[in-house]
């Protein structure tokens, strides 16, 4: 008798287990929950790096203060997510712990590419053990150091890719296709922002200032900040 192939359900209630085409299906499931998140956009310019991220609220009672969705890590990277909320907040507090640390035994900022390993190191054992899950969350991660600006996207596997722009959450496809087409390496900080509200934009007709987050990190002044909802604003004016 011909052997008998376990049906694709069979593989996805643990962690541990490949399917026979090699797929681990809780790590997809985790991709999945990624793309119903937030839409985060990140892009490079001369001298630094911008993120965007639409934190639009769903519901009129609720404070849209309290929504942080672009993370400071030190002062010279950040962190912008999307998915799960508390698993982001559980990354970042493991990256601010990494990036202390080594200012503590070495008295000098972690390099951006350091800091970015060991985050996704604590994601790629989540797929490697029983009784865990995949983190469901996608980092963009920002920053400047020695080595020169970096912007690093993440995935619940483990896995970090070098971008100079790139996007993650809801409406990924469109967005990247936009950056695509629009996207230029000698742009200033000014227009890199312009960029990044335009793409948000595209997404949504009804795109409002007071839905948009909107931060950078700068080699030369070697700050990461965010700006405020006015500062915004006068960008949005300007187009």
């Amino acid at each position: 008798m011909p052997m008998q192939t376990a049906s694709p359900a069979a593989y996805d209630r643990a962690i541990t287990i490949f399917s026979p085409d090699g797929r681990l299906f809780q790590v997809e499931y985790a991709k999945e929950a990624i793309k119903r998140g937030a839409t985060a956009i990140g892009v490079k310019y001369k001298s630094g790096v911008i993120l965007g991220i639409d934190k639009r609220v769903t519901s009129e009672l609720m404070e849209k203060e309290s929504i942080e969705k672009i993370h400071k890590i030190d002062n010279h990277v950040g962190v912008a997510t999307s998915g799960l909320v508390a698993d982001g907040r559980k990354l970042i507090d493991y990256g601010r712990v990494s990036a202390q640390t080594e200012k503590l035994n070495y008295n000098q900022p972690i390099d951006v590419t350091q800091l970015t390993k060991e985050m996704c190191d604590l994601k790629q054992s989540y797929t490697q053990y029983g009784g865990t899950r995949p983190f469901g969350v996608s980092l963009l991660v920002a920053g400047a150091d020695s080595t020169g600006t970096h912007l690093y996207k993440t995935d619940p596997s483990g896995a970090y890719v070098s971008y100079k722009a790139t996007v993650i959450g809801t409406g990924e496809e469109k967005i990247e296709k936009f950056l695509n087409k629009n996207y230029k390496e000698d742009m200033n900080r000014e227009e890199a922002i312009k960029l990044v509200l335009k793409a948000l934009k595209e997404l949504k007709d009804d795109f409002s200032p007071k839905i948009a987050e909107i931060a950078y990190v700068n080699k030369k002044e070697n700050e990461f900040k965010k700006l405020t909802e006015k500062e915004v604003s006068k960008f949005v004016e300007k187009e």
